[in-house]
């Protein structure tokens, strides 16, 4: 894979290809029911020091829920990850991330089957599948070579010398998924943003959600709930009054398809 604008990996968008629209994924909780990035460092400290390695990995995942705890933005938190892994070879980690992503993903549930499957019906339409997340491409690579995604927008690590700084570009958190999702949207002019869609899981998602037609949410936090209530809104005056609009959405379909429209007892015309 080759990198796109600093933020991530996949095929140039400047390659001809022309998707029938987008659709932006979060991944950690929305694609698989994990915290890639937690799961990720317990198995790297693990593997290399055994039980030492749990300790580590405790210490430093309970400074990270401290600072969570005093109200730290998860831009913040996410940048403060990455330190734990300064002088650490890039390769190494490509080749962990490999391994983990083999181990994990042989849970059945590792993938959450409801979104994996809408990815699915996306790429039959002949859209492009890509991988929003504040996980970095050791993770996020095999994910998604796994469900067929174009691109991977990730947090990005400095490399110096062929081993991480600690330091990182931009964290792909809140308005970094926004800048993410914008910048690539604009390496295709022909696709309308209003065509696109997104899932999500968690209120950090919003700003990516806002930037296409099609929200979805992944889950039922209350937060995400009201805010695909607000989106629904204008969409179907008539079914939101009975509630389904808002299930349609959370449940990854488009208000007025035949699925929807069953439920609903809308007319499809």
């Amino acid at each position: 894979m080759t990198v796109v604008a600093g933020i991530g990996t996949g095929a140039p968008a400047g390659d001809g290809h022309r998707p029938a629209y987008l659709v932006f994924c979060d991944v950690d909780e929305t694609l698989i029911d994990c915290k890639s990035m937690f799961e990720f460092l317990r198995f790297r400290l693990v593997r290399r020091y055994g039980e030492e390695g749990e300790e580590r990995y405790r210490r430093i995942a309970g400074e990270l829920r401290r600072l969570s705890a005093e109200g730290v933005p998860r831009e913040g938190i996410n940048r403060s990850y990455y330190r734990s892994y300064a002088g650490e070879s890039a390769a190494e980690m490509t080749a962990l991330g490999r391994e983990w992503f083999s181990l994990a993903s042989a849970d059945p549930g590792f993938f959450i089957a409801s979104t994996a499957a809408e990815l699915d019906r996306h790429r039959a339409a002949g859209a492009e599948i890509v991988l929003v997340s504040g996980s970095f491409a050791p993770c996020l690579d095999p994910v998604a070579e796994q469900v067929g995604a174009r691109y991977v927008l990730c947090t990005s690590p400095r490399v110096l010398g062929g081993r991480y700084t600690g330091e990182v570009t931009e964290p792909v958190i809140g308005e970094g998924k926004r800048a993410a999702v914008l910048r690539l949207l604009a390496e295709y002019p022909g696709v309308n943003p209003r065509d696109c869609y997104a899932y999500g899981d968690h209120p950090s998602d919003f700003p990516m959600l806002d930037c296409v037609g099609h929200p979805r949410g992944v889950g039922d936090a209350p937060a995400v709930r009201e805010y695909l209530a607000r989106r629904a809104e204008p969409v179907a005056v008539a079914a939101a009054a009975s509630g389904c609009a808002l299930a349609c959405w959370s449940m990854g379909r488009d208000e007025l398809s035949e699925a929807c429209a069953g439920e609903c007892a809308l007319p499809l015309g």
